[in-house]
């Protein structure tokens, strides 16, 4: 399987996908700036974190309307998996790849620390080799992080099991009070309905590597490189 990680102005987490891909689970992975036509034959995006175009307008807005948005488009279509984080989900949902769409967080500051989450499925890429009883403590990064959607749409991922994840407590107890964002539902991360295209709040990229002094969020990437054999 071939990675290839966009690369906007203001982007600030590509190289740290990049990494993690690359050295920590020996993938081929390359680069792709934002305004390239071509994927370069990758089978799996991903829209890393960051400040796209500044955040500008509205996160995610104008990123959107990147050269290779139309070729990510194109991918996910055709049924190509691309995940974004973070900035990237933000991205997605502008993009309408992923219902919803996310505000600002409801402290109205920008939020840096360590969470937790629950998967709240195992019938994803991402998520089939999480447990669920457990509580995987991941960073987030982020001042436009509240999960919104219309009823139709939160009851449609309820109906449909999109939900990927939730914010809980340590205890993997999902409480108002555990949810740093006022995400709808403590929601953290969720999947279209193909199955296909993944998004999340929370950088698990940077929870992949023992120097970290965490690595709950390696279980992400191994469910994904599950896909290939590569674990």
């Amino acid at each position: 399987m071939k990675f290839g990680v966009i690369v906007f102005p203001g982007s600030n987490c590509d190289h740290d996908v990049y990494s993690v891909l690359k050295d920590t689970f020996k993938q081929e992975t390359v680069k792709l700036w934002h305004k390239n036509t071509d994927l370069e034959g990758c089978d799996f995006i991903v829209v890393p974190g960051g400040f796209s175009y500044g955040d500008y307008l509205r996160s995610g807005a104008i990123a959107r309307f990147s050269p290779i948005m139309n070729e990510v488009i194109k991918h996910a279509e055709n049924g190509g998996y691309v995940l974004g984080i973070c900035n990237g989900f933000q991205i997605l949902t502008e993009a309408h790849l992923l219902p919803g769409a996310l505000l600002r967080n409801n402290n109205q500051k920008f939020n840096c620390k360590n969470v937790f989450l629950q998967a709240t499925t195992q019938n994803s890429l991402l998520t089939q080799n999480t447990d669920p009883a457990k509580a995987y403590k991941i960073p987030i990064a982020h001042a436009e992080g509240r999960y919104y959607a219309s009823d139709a749409d939160l009851n449609a991922l309820i109906a449909n099991d999109q939900i990927l994840f939730r914010y809980c407590d340590e205890n993997s107890r999902v409480t108002e009070d555990s949810c740093p964002n006022g995400s709808a539902m403590n929601i953290a991360g969720i999947c279209n309905k193909e199955r296909n295209v993944f998004g999340m709040m929370p950088h698990p990229e940077r929870a992949a590597d023992d120097i970290l002094g965490n690595i709950d969020g390696r279980v992400i990437f191994e469910s994904i490189l599950q896909l290939v054999g590569q674990v």
